[in-house]
């Protein structure tokens, strides 16, 4: 969207031109993306009186832009919390080296535990502020999220073809996400699934809680034991929804939390596994797998070493 995409002052009146990258881009999403650190209730309540104009006509959330469009945008705030400056060098790094895949609609990267998909909610830099610092003459969008704590692939999309082609296919579940997962307890059978609805809720700190309620959305998600321990099995989780928490919940709910998880897990359980040197919880995102335009696309990523000396313990 031409030079306006990277302004930091928002205190007058902008016109905006909608370039190629954003074609098809819902507008309030293509807001949140210009207006960064302005509150999403304030980019909402712009748009429902009517100060955000498309072409000089009012237009709905859900309006789909074309390139060329001509957005006027009114003098907002930004929120105090804006994160300033760039990511550290270290952080930069640590994604440039992280790359496991790229071509010209996607980027895919192994992510590290405790880098979070994006900032926010008291995290400064997240992947996709890291990957655009290192990265200035790319436009990049996250095309789906990991927890901080869990490692592995994610997926970065660099045309808004490629952003709008797999997240219709997230939509429809014509994505395969394979997880690892250390899960505790003695197995039943190598094979099970897990049907249940989860619902989500907000604490009043802010923090995200799920929990198995009939009224929730629907989530299924397959578990395979791929290796037994005394105490635990290594376990591949494939999902055939995405909601969130959806592998630490269903797992709880299968009486085998995974190991090391603060919020569902088992606090004796974690316990014996810090002992063993496990510093965080244990779900790595493996595998991911996916068809768009007659191409097909497989990214992996091995499990990382701290979780594979914790298997090596046990």
């Amino acid at each position: 969207m031409g030079t306006a995409t990277s302004a930091k002052d928002f205190s007058s009146v902008r016109t905006v031109e909608v370039g190629p990258e954003r074609e098809g881009q819902r507008l309030d999403n293509c807001l949140a993306a210009l207006l960064k650190g302005v509150p999403k209730g304030h980019v909402y309540r712009l748009l429902r009186t009517g100060q955000v104009r498309v072409n000089g006509r009012r237009a709905k959330p859900d309006t789909r832009l074309a390139a060329g469009d001509r957005l006027r945008i009114p003098p907002v705030r930004t929120a105090e919390r804006e994160a300033s400056g760039t990511p550290p060098p270290s952080m930069l790094d640590e994604v440039r080296r992280a790359v496991i895949f790229e071509d010209r609609d996607f980027l895919a990267i192994d992510k590290p535990a405790g880098i979070a998909s994006h900032g926010g909610s008291g995290v400064a830099f997240g992947a996709i502020e890291s990957m655009r610092a290192a990265r200035p003459n790319e436009h990049l969008e996250l095309a789906h999220r990991l927890d901080r704590d869990t490692s592995g692939v994610l997926v970065f999309a660099r045309s808004r073809r490629g952003l709008a082609g797999l997240q219709e296919l997230i939509r429809t579940g014509q994505t395969t996400k394979q997880y690892l997962c250390l899960l505790t307890g003695k197995l039943q059978r190598v094979k099970f699934d897990v049907n249940a609805p989860l619902r989500k809720s907000t604490l009043a700190g802010g923090e995200r809680m799920v929990r198995v309620d009939s009224d929730g959305k629907p989530a299924l998600t397959f578990f395979r034991e791929i290796e037994r321990f005394r105490d635990a099995s290594l376990v591949e989780a494939t999902l055939a929804t995405g909601r969130t928490h959806q592998i630490r919940v269903h797992a709880a709910h299968a009486g085998h939390p995974l190991a090391g998880d603060p919020k569902y897990g088992e606090r004796e359980a974690n316990k014996r596994f810090r002992a063993l040197g496990l510093k965080r919880m244990f779900l790595h995102a493996a595998r991911f797998e996916f068809e768009l335009d007659e191409r097909a696309y497989s990214f992996s990523a091995p499990l990382p070493d701290d979780l594979r000396a914790v298997l090596d313990r046990l």
